[in-house]
């Protein structure tokens, strides 16, 4: 297998490892892609099995002609091979999406009427958007762990209602810190709550296992894992998901259809209607087992890239880095930031058009937190500079984020 070097570890290739782009001077240089956040590039071996299922591809579980019975038998195995991934438990159903937003406004769909969902502010939107009205009691945006727990445990004490959904995100997509996961679970469980996993940023960095943690549902997307096909998932437990109206009214997931009546069939089925897009999930079945079996080296290199990036940041006068537990708490190789005197837009901007480098600007569908950090570091922006490293980023361009920052800050 081919690799792209790092000074401890090799890594998958990637298919756009040495794509280069040309500068304001003139210059063309190697593209530095800091927003694996955003999106990423596929592993070339995520592209070698989306090519080889092009080639057989046809209709899913419509029909016994040979083509469809292998392009049937690939999408099924790539259902049990996110299962593995993930640790579902034998009676989780594994749902195929578009992504995790996909995937949550499926599980809002599903949650019983009279349920209650814990959010907390700091959520991205499509955790913290997709809940029927009168159901979400809000968190806020909490200050430290002990905080997150504090808000939870009250709204849970003062809430009675007959199903209760927590949400919680493993890895805040602006500052790339863990949350407090297994406290949570372990909190919820004492009010008999389930809990819901955004795991779309988790899941490229640390595994999981959601039976062995007691978590109910998790979603993540490929685009976020290297298998940029088009596909999500929400696994989770079948019971709300079997009592549901469909997602998606059409083929496949009906059981019988006569004048008078339909019959849904129950299971994933039931919320994948139409025809599935069998390539990505191929791609995203690919991509967790390249995960899978490069899980040490991925940890390596995250913590070689992650570590000390936050404080070289912090330590250029001018520069603010954002946190919701501190700047100790452990993360992902994520860093939000404002340069003083610089507006979000044009430091990315600058970052693309002079150096070469990829990161992105803005609030990162997640507005609320992101005013809340802003104004906790007493910033007078009103948006920040996001900064994710992937399996695409070396030393070197730590290196070089920092080495621009610095010039910018100084201008």
């Amino acid at each position: 297998m081919s690799t792209i070097a790092s000074t401890t570890s090799t890594v998958p290739a990637l298919v756009s490892a040495g794509l280069t782009c040309e500068t304001r001077s003139g210059e063309v240089v190697e593209y530095v892609n800091l927003d694996h956040g955003a999106s990423t590039s596929a592993f070339v071996e995520v592209k070698a099995a989306v090519d080889e299922a092009t080639l057989t591809y046809s209709s899913v579980h419509r029909g016994n002609g040979y083509l469809s019975r292998l392009t049937s038998a690939r999408y099924e195995a790539a259902r049990e091979i996110v299962a593995r991934f993930v640790g579902a438990r034998g009676e989780d159903h594994v749902v195929f999406t578009r992504n995790t937003t996909d995937s949550f406004n499926l599980l809002a769909r599903a949650v019983p009427t009279d349920a209650s969902v814990f959010v907390y502010d700091s959520d991205h939107h499509a955790t913290f958007l997709p809940w029927h009205e009168g159901q979400v009691r809000r968190l806020g945006v909490p200050s430290s762990v002990e905080d997150a727990l504090a808000r939870l445990q009250a709204a849970l004490l003062a809430d009675a209602a007959a199903h209760r959904l927590v949400v919680v995100t493993g890895a805040s997509n602006v500052t790339g810190e863990y949350w407090p996961v297994a406290e949570i679970v372990a909190l919820a469980r004492r009010f008999g709550a389930r809990v819901a996993l955004d795991a779309a940023q988790l899941v490229q960095h640390r595994a999981l296992d959601i039976e062995a943690e007691g978590v109910d549902y998790v979603a993540f997307s490929g685009h976020k894992l290297y298998a940029p096909y088009g596909t999500g998932v929400l696994v989770g437990r079948g019971d709300w998901l079997d009592a549901a109206d469909p997602y998606l009214a059409g083929g496949g997931a009906t059981q019988a259809v006569t004048p008078d009546e339909t019959l849904w069939q129950c299971g994933p089925a039931r919320h994948e209607a139409g025809s599935p897009n069998v390539l990505g999930a191929v791609a995203l079945g690919a991509a967790c087992q390249v995960i899978e079996r490069e899980r040490a080296a991925i940890d390596a290199l995250d913590a070689e890239l992650g570590r000390g990036l936050l404080s070289r940041l912090d330590a250029i006068p001018g520069v603010r880095t954002l946190s919701i537990f501190g700047p100790t708490h452990e993360r992902a190789p994520v860093v939000s930031f404002t340069i003083d005197g610089w507006a979000a837009e044009d430091v990315s901007r600058v970052l693309s058009e002079d150096y070469g480098i990829g990161v992105r600007d803005g609030k990162f569908c997640a507005h609320i937190l992101v005013d809340a950090l802003l104004e906790r570091r007493g910033s007078a922006h009103s948006s920040a500079v996001r900064a994710s490293l992937g399996l695409a980023s070396t030393p070197a361009h730590v290196d070089l984020l920092v080495a621009a920052v610095r010039e910018l800050a100084g201008r």
